[in-house]
């Protein structure tokens, strides 16, 4: 039997991964003589490749694959992730190949180059997308099945089982719970805790995941010791989590494995990722934009008395106060009047932006409906107080009338746009950008940013909550 995340499955990855590439190389090899026709390329009727190219590309690739972690199933169980995972590990490799074929062998063709990268990227990325989709049509059986025993019936034991049943396409099976407490939430109690060992075996488990309360983790040093003896993995879901703020992970601290509750929602590989890619797609844009800049900033000026450029206090990542940059859609001083604009909804929530605000001028209404005004916040990107993808950044008054579960949002650095921005923008009441703000968080990708940034044009175009 196969499984999806074990040992051989990798190793037949890593052989796939090298077949494939050294396949996009003979093809790339192959169609340059037909490609002669299209403009800009060299005419080559025939193309010559050193024979060590074909054992050093493959070599090369797998090198930089292993290096990078690609067949590390933790960081690569979603899929977004795989795909992120896998795209910088070929353009890496791209760029050693390429540095040395620069070194070595000058005359390589550079179409050849860019033809077998293309296709090595195309087949690598494809054969991962299929083989997800096999695993998760095929009929059950057909794969090394993984049988979870859950102990705990409460509101943890009951999530985990959840997250089982909605990956059970990986081989997870819910066997059932163990517990000696009533059954709330109607779950398939299958015995009691002190019956684990009977039950571990009689139903052949292979995985038990400990999900007691914590006023229950008496319990837990007896289970532990009285399944020594059977062939079964144990983990435990401590009770904790609730009080995470951002992510929780295990961490070695001083040589004992303790729980972090405030571990960064970005690792230090992500957080470079996202900054040079703010860099890099913030610069462009800036440059490009900079005529419109010079022009509302103008506007904005001739406009109504006051600067162009409006700076105003807001909460970024972890928290920390900066000053944010627009173009000042309001009168002069309209902090002055915010307790005159600020409504409480039928929830007894804060709702500090209306249609019909007195305090934005004439240019100011525009500059707004079309988020021109939002434009200066690219130089706040350039500084690295902002990037351009994030939960839109609080304004620090209404801090105070957050719940708790709302400060998550803070956990990643602050953005232009967002996923709020581009599901509904200002339509939406302050509890439930939290909510769509902590799923972008939860689920951060640098796929996600660039489909965010796709869509926000589309979004500003129709206008739609912008006020």
């Amino acid at each position: 039997m196969f499984r999806r995340f074990g040992v051989n499955f990798a190793v037949v990855s890593i052989i796939l991964d090298g077949v494939l590439t050294l396949l996009a190389f003979l093809l790339a090899i192959y169609f340059r003589p037909y490609l002669s026709s299209l403009p800009l390329l060299v005419p080559a009727p025939s193309v010559f490749v050193p024979q060590t190219l074909f054992i050093i590309v493959p070599f090369l690739w797998i090198s930089v694959f292993l290096f990078a972690s690609v067949y590390d199933p933790k960081r690569i169980y979603k899929v977004v992730d795989e795909m992120q995972v896998v795209t910088l590990a070929t353009g890496f490799a791209a760029l050693l190949f390429a540095g040395f074929l620069y070194l070595a062998f000058r005359d390589f063709s550079r179409w050849l180059f860019i033809t077998f990268v293309l296709l090595d990227l195309c087949f690598l990325l494809s054969w991962r997308v299929l083989i997800r989709i096999w695993f998760k049509i095929a009929p059950p059986g057909s794969f090394e099945e993984r049988r979870v025993l859950i102990v705990g019936a409460g509101d943890v034991g009951r999530r985990v089982g959840e997250m089982i049943q909605i990956n059970s396409w990986s081989g997870l099976k819910l066997c059932g719970y163990l517990d000696d407490n009533g059954n709330e939430h109607n779950l398939p109690i299958i015995g009691k805790i002190e019956n684990a060992h009977y039950i571990v075996r009689q139903h052949q488990i292979t995985d038990v995941v400990i999900a007691l309360p914590r006023r229950a983790y008496g319990e837990v040093n007896k289970l532990v010791l009285s399944l020594t003896d059977l062939p079964v993995q144990l983990r435990v879901v401590p009770d904790y989590f609730s009080l995470t703020l951002y992510r929780a992970t295990v961490d070695d601290f001083g040589s004992i494995p303790m729980i972090n509750l405030r571990d960064p929602m970005l690792n230090d590989y992500q957080r470079l990722i996202k900054r040079l890619f703010d860099l890099a797609i913030g610069s462009v844009i800036t440059l490009f934009l900079l005529p419109i800049l010079v022009v509302v900033a103008l506007a904005v000026k001739l406009d109504s008395p006051g600067p162009a450029i409006f700076r105003q206090e807001r909460v970024g990542e972890n928290g920390c106060i900066f000053h944010m940059f627009k173009f000042r859609s309001m009168v002069q001083d309209a902090d002055k009047l915010q307790s005159k604009v600020v409504k409480t909804n039928e929830n007894g929530e804060a709702v500090h932006k209306r249609r019909d605000d007195p305090r934005v001028t004439r240019v100011g209404r525009f500059i707004r409906r079309t988020s021109l005004d939002e434009l200066p916040q690219l130089f706040n990107v350039l500084l690295g107080n902002m990037s351009l993808v994030g939960p839109r950044p609080e304004l620090p008054w209404l801090l105070d009338k957050y719940e708790l579960w709302q400060h998550k949002r803070f956990g990643v650095p602050q953005g232009m746009t967002g996923w709020w921005q581009v599901n509904g923008r200002a339509d939406k009441p302050m509890h439930l950008h939290a909510e769509d703000d902590i799923y972008y968080v939860q689920n951060y990708s640098l796929w996600m940013d660039i489909y965010i940034l796709l869509k926000t044009p589309w979004v500003v175009m129709r206008g739609k909550g912008a006020y």
